[in-house]
This record gives C-alpha cells, structure tokens and sequence, in this order.
C-alpha cells in the first residue's frame, strides 16, 4: 500500500522499490515483491544480504533481527544516496510500534520513516484501504523472516532454512494459507489456524513422509495454533 500510494503521489519517476534477498526470505516472498512492482510499474532494485554468514546474526541472540534489520537498511541508504534520494521509507504500521522487536531500533537508529504507523494506520485498516485500491496484498497471509521460526540461542543455519523453507511450502501447497513450521532440532512444530487443522489432520501421513525426508525426525501439530511471535514465548516465562 505504502508503494502504491508513493507511486500515485510523487510519480515513478521520484520512488524506488527496494526488495531484500537472502537465505532468511522466501523465495516465494521475492516472487512476489518482484511482481507486484511490476504490476504497479514501480521500479525496483533487489538488495542482497548474508546475515547468515555473520555471528552476530548467526548466533540468534535475541538481538538478531536487530543486526539483520541495520545491514539491509544500510544498503538501502547507501543506494538511496547514491540515486539522490532523500529518505527511505518502510511499510511498519502503528500495531508493529507496540512491539519490541529489535530491528525497530535499527529502524529508528537510521532514521528510516514509517509513514503509515505515523499517521497512526493499523494493521487492519491498512488492509481495508488496500482493498479498496484493489491490492492483491489486502488480504495476504501475515510473513515473517524463516529465522524467527528457530528458538533464540540456537544457531541459525542455511540448512535449516532450507528445511523450513520448503515445509512452509509444502503446507501452502496443500491449502494451508496461514502456517509456521518452528524448528525444534529433530522436530518441527506445525503452527496453523484453528480453523484449518483439519487440513493438516486430513494430510497427516503426506506430510509426515514429506518431513521426515527434509530431515525431521518427529512431527507435531501445535494446538494452540498460529500465533506470530510464539518463539518468545519462552523469553517471557524466564521473565
């Protein structure tokens, strides 16, 4: 949305698109940033990072999105400079600025503006008014990073996302619109909505075997369901 209406505003000629790349984004995620610029006429450069390569990152402390969020946004401005751009914006809305999620900080620290969480747009309005400028992302699934799906304190690793990758994948191809595949080790941990359960119930032995050969050994269903940040849940307990 916050494209679409800088696009309406300043022209293409004044707005840059940028999408990040790296082995913590789905491919599909890329796909569909890719088209969705194209459909809007937006011009777009992908930026590439390899978070996974650096400790910091790697690590998974609870500062990791911290230093995955300033690498990319750095890269951004630097480019955004280099173009002649005076500022870069972001897509947060007014419910993200109720978290505490570290790349907030990276977000502030650079001094990257949040048009929509400025004017005070929730979530759920940002949708309603995607719907009425007819975007294809007014009813998408909520996203997030394939790290956020391992425990804080276990080490992230391109294996592991790959793993997860294609798990969330292979969940979406048979209907599952909202998931989260958690990482556990030799466990993976299915999060869906309640309301579609049964889908996961009603294809249990596909994706057992389908799991067992991206290299889990065990499969679990949550019964709590999808719930966004559930990896901090246990943050919380220690507190």
């Amino acid at each position: 949305m916050l494209l679409k209406v800088a696009l309406d505003e300043l022209g293409t000629d004044k707005v840059i698109a940028f999408i990040g790349v790296s082995e913590t984004f789905p491919r599909s995620e890329r796909e569909e940033a890719q088209s969705l610029a194209d459909e809007l006429g937006a011009r777009h450069i992908e930026v590439m990072t390899r978070e996974v390569d650096t400790s910091a990152f790697a690590e998974n402390t609870t500062e990791r999105c911290y230093h995955c969020k300033k690498e990319l946004l750095m890269k951004f401005l630097s480019i955004a400079k280099e173009e002649g751009f005076l500022a870069v914006a972001d897509g947060n809305n007014a419910d993200d600025l109720k978290s505490s999620r570290a790349g907030l900080r990276a977000v502030r620290e650079l001094g990257i503006h949040s048009p929509l969480a400025e004017v005070g747009l929730t979530k759920e309005e940002v949708r309603h008014l995607s719907r009425e400028l007819g975007l294809p992302t007014a009813s998408k699934p909520s996203s997030a990073c394939l790290a956020s799906r391992i425990p804080f304190g276990t080490p992230i690793t391109k294996e592991k996302l790959v793993q997860i990758e294609a798990a969330e994948h292979f969940l979406r191809e048979l209907g599952v619109t909202q998931q989260r595949v958690r990482h556990h080790g030799d466990v993976a941990r299915i999060e869906v909505t309640p309301p579609e359960f049964y889908l996961v119930l009603n294809n249990r032995d596909w994706i057992i075997k389908e799991f067992k050969m991206l290299g889990f050994m065990y499969v679990t269903m949550d019964l709590q369901g999808f719930r966004s940040g559930s990896m901090e849940e246990s943050l919380k307990k220690k507190v």
